[in-house]
């Protein structure tokens, strides 16, 4: 057999020019590329990560425009620092995707009567429509791509992925997929809507009582699926992804049918005068071209999973209740370790990753992480999504802060904590920083609040201690968390502007304000917490809500100035600190309960 040759090693700038020669032999004037995948999922397969080829940065999140003549990648304050430090400016304008958008780049750069490509599997139907308006107002054109032009030029593309899809036991999911099923197709009935398309793989994948492989540290089965208003579904998977046991687990209401046949399903549905809903939010617009082609009537709404996906049951909250408490075991075993040898100055960034995650693969029920550690010293920290690299991998050195960002999934739950600690001796600029940084935390941790109420009224609480010293932080509060699935998981979340999702008992979310000193340090305190009824208000007017904390593991004292906490706050930290010692003692050996008992003693 004759050895292939290895593929051409080229540049970054030899990417950008065969993508513009690709793109004028296709007739088009630019190409639209986002950091996404055919089914939307927030982490892509190594397949679908373009912007990463083309350009080298790594980040989760961001946009790259490519014209003839002018390129420019968006993304937004979480990777200010690393987008400056992965792509070369020479062929790129780096933009803040916020405070300078890509469709006013667009708008200002775009010649008149260009055609600007993109990929319809790669947008959602929203994110069509904006950059269709932008285009436009240039006098220029949108025009959809029968494949994506960079899957052409991109030689040695990784394949698609083909993990098993496997069963996910009731004794974790709590609800048997028949029923879920059924009580979504009772709300299409309703409504009057014969089925719906579900292109999200976690929908699916709570759905169906399902998980998979498909993505790094997220157990996702990339599939499409349709829910038809008898509670049937038509499940349409790779037959490389089914194991054994599938079809049994599913039963004969679900059919696995072959991905090239959603297509063909789509126009049937419109064949036959259904109504359909799919979420302009969530699917490719590849499927709403192909409903409207066919003659479906669309109803534009929520993805019907969503909202109960995001409000776990009792048994999913159970679960993640126990899985939190195994993990804050581990992370204590780490904050001990970190102790006693970080200030030798030999610990560095990778290896502390690497010695926690060690300590989480020992714990029952465990998969994998939930994301990449960030794992970030010194300067480091303040890159809000680092990545630690050799090239970039630091010393944990005494006089600094280390900020660690991580979390596991576990069968039974998926977590996710942030701890920053001091050092050696913290300066009192750090001190500062941190305790309004915690000030901001227990504001939310102990805010109460009636039903109705969105995470954008609560952000504000984070944010106060941080605003009263013209400080502030460019990142969301709180994001929803799954079971057993993303670590970033909707509809509901706590951020400035934007969520209009009331937080409902049984969602997860996220209390996580920081703050971050470019070229010095970050810091930031991360819990999670589940929504609950307040009982303990017996005398509200109105039904109230708040938040049980999910998350134990000391925070770290050295950090936190007392003097700037009010008896409140020290009762809060106090009180949370005998609960971490409670319910973590009798899972750790005698050496780290001493050291626990030290590190969390009351502050007064």
């Amino acid at each position: 057999m004759t050895a292939q040759p290895a593929p051409k090693q080229t540049t970054g700038a030899d990417r950008l020019r065969d993508l513009r020669a690709e793109l004028e032999r296709r007739g088009l004037d630019g190409f639209l590329v986002p950091m996404a995948d055919e089914y939307q999922n927030e982490y892509v397969p190594p397949r679908a990560k373009r912007i990463e080829w083309l350009t080298g940065f790594t980040g989760s999140a961001g946009l790259v425009v490519v014209l003839t003549e002018r390129a420019a990648i968006f993304t937004d304050g979480r990777y200010t620092l690393q987008v400056a430090d992965q792509v070369d400016s020479d062929l790129y304008d780096l933009r803040h995707i916020v405070e300078a958008p890509a469709t006013d780049w667009i708008g200002e750069h775009l010649p008149a009567g260009a055609k600007l490509g993109y990929d319809p599997w790669l947008f959602t139907a929203d994110g069509v429509r904006r950059f269709a308006e932008a285009t436009e107002k240039a006098g220029g054109a949108l025009i959809p791509a029968d494949d994506n032009p960079i899957d052409v030029i991109w030689t040695d593309q990784p394949p698609t992925p083909a993990a098993p899809v496997v069963p996910h036991d009731i004794s974790y999911a709590g609800q048997p997929s028949a029923k879920k099923r059924a009580q979504l197709a009772e709300a299409l009935r309703k409504d009057g809507i014969d089925a719906a398309v579900i292109t999200a793989s976690d929908s699916i994948a709570w759905m169906l009582n399902v998980r998979g492989g498909d993505v790094s540290h997220t157990p996702l089965p990339l599939s499409l699926a349709v829910l038809h208003a008898d509670a049937q579904v038509d499940f349409f998977l790779d037959a490389a992804k089914r194991s054994d046991g599938l079809d049994a687990h599913l039963g004969n209401e679900v059919a696995i049918q072959t991905p090239d046949s959603f297509g063909p399903a789509l126009d049937k549905l419109g064949q036959d005068g259904k109504t359909v809903l799919a979420d302009p939010a969530v699917s490719a617009s590849w499927v709403f071209d192909r409903l409207d082609e066919a003659g479906a009537k669309i109803v534009r709404r929520a993805d019907p999973c969503q909202l109960p996906k995001a409000c776990k049951n009792e048994t999913e909250l159970n679960g993640t209740r126990a899985a939190h408490r195994r993990d804050g075991a581990a992370v204590t075993r780490f904050l001990r370790w970190l102790d006693e040898n970080a200030a030798s100055g030999t610990i560095d960034e990778i290896a502390a990753a690497d010695h926690l995650a060690g300590l989480r693969a020992g714990n029952d029920l465990f998969r994998d992480l939930s994301f990449d550690t960030i794992s970030g010293a010194g300067p480091n920290g303040a890159i809000v999504h680092y990545r630690v690299t050799p090239e970039s991998n630091r010393k944990l050195e005494p006089g600094t802060l280390y900020l660690v960002d991580s979390g596991a999934q576990y069968l039974d739950g998926t977590t996710d904590i942030t701890r920053t600690i001091a050092i050696g001796e913290p300066t009192a600029e750090m001190r500062d920083r941190f305790t309004r940084v915690l000030k901001g935390h227990i504001a939310i941790a102990t805010c109460r609040f009636p039903e109705g109420t969105t995470g954008s009224q609560l952000d504000v609480l984070a944010r106060h201690a941080l605003w009263q010293a013209g400080l502030d932080f460019d990142h969301g509060t709180g994001h929803g968390v799954g079971s057993y699935l993303g670590v970033h998981e909707g509809p509901q979340r706590v951020s400035k502007v934007g969520n209009t999702v009331a937080l409902k008992p049984g969602m997860i979310v996220s209390n996580e304000p920081g703050y971050y000193k470019t070229d010095g340090y970050g810091i930031r305190i991360e819990n999670l917490v589940a929504v609950v009824m307040a009982d303990d208000m017996a005398d509200a007017e109105r039904p109230m809500l708040k938040f049980e904390t999910l998350t134990f593991a000391p925070v770290d004292l050295n950090l936190v100035d007392p003097s700037m906490l009010s008896d409140d706050e020290k009762a809060w930290l106090n009180g949370y600190h005998a609960e971490v010692r409670s319910i973590l003692s009798p899972q750790i050996d005698a050496a780290n309960q001493a050291w626990l008992a030290t590190a969390t003693r009351p502050v007064d």
